[in-house]
């Protein structure tokens, strides 16, 4: 199992089956919050999917296709930030975050991604990292704003939230331009 140290309280740890539990408990805990913008999340109803996604995720991680990290805060597993979409021809990926509500708004979200953000350009040799997100999500919109990826465009109607077309804000960053933390 992969790990990454983001500070002295938060490791990443690339999911594994046996973290199905704790995943779907987060994720169950702040259902409401999480569904807003992640339309997934209806159909994560139980550990079983869970489980799927984690090995689908580990499937793809053999394949250099994606990765998942547990974001672990102490023993506790509070959300999960990826890398998906790999581009190997361009050597970029896209980069996907979330945390259970009661890690919101304390900075984690900001050092797992510079964690990860360090690996993706070192370990993996990516060039480029991209950040998609529903234009109304402006709390998940200040995560790359902090990290200093730069907006790229909008694609409107890219997007579908509960049945509604939703513009997708791309924002991106180069390795040349990352300041490495």
């Amino acid at each position: 199992m992969l790990e990454l140290p983001v500070n002295e309280f938060i490791t990443l740890r690339q999911l594994q089956p046996e973290h199905a539990p704790a995943l779907y408990s987060q994720l169950d805990q702040s259902r409401k919050s999480l569904r807003r913008f992640l339309p997934w999340v209806d159909y994560n109803t139980n550990q079983e999917h869970s489980l799927r996604f984690i090995e689908m995720m580990l499937r793809k991680a053999e394949d250099q296709e994606a990765i998942a990290f547990g974001i672990w805060v102490g023993e506790q597993l509070g959300g999960v930030v990826d890398l998906h979409s790999w581009d190997h021809l361009l050597d970029k990926a896209e980069m996907g975050y979330w945390l259970g509500e009661k890690f919101q708004g304390k900075g984690i979200a900001v050092a797992s991604c510079q964690a990860l953000i360090n690996f993706a350009f070192t370990q993996l040799k990516l060039n480029k990292l991209e950040i998609r997100f529903a234009l109304q999500n402006e709390r998940s919109a200040q995560i790359p704003i902090r990290l200093g990826f730069a907006k790229e465009g909008i694609l409107r109607h890219s997007a579908k939230l509960h049945g509604q077309y939703v513009d997708t804000v791309v924002m991106g960053i180069l390795k040349q331009d990352w300041k490495f933390r």
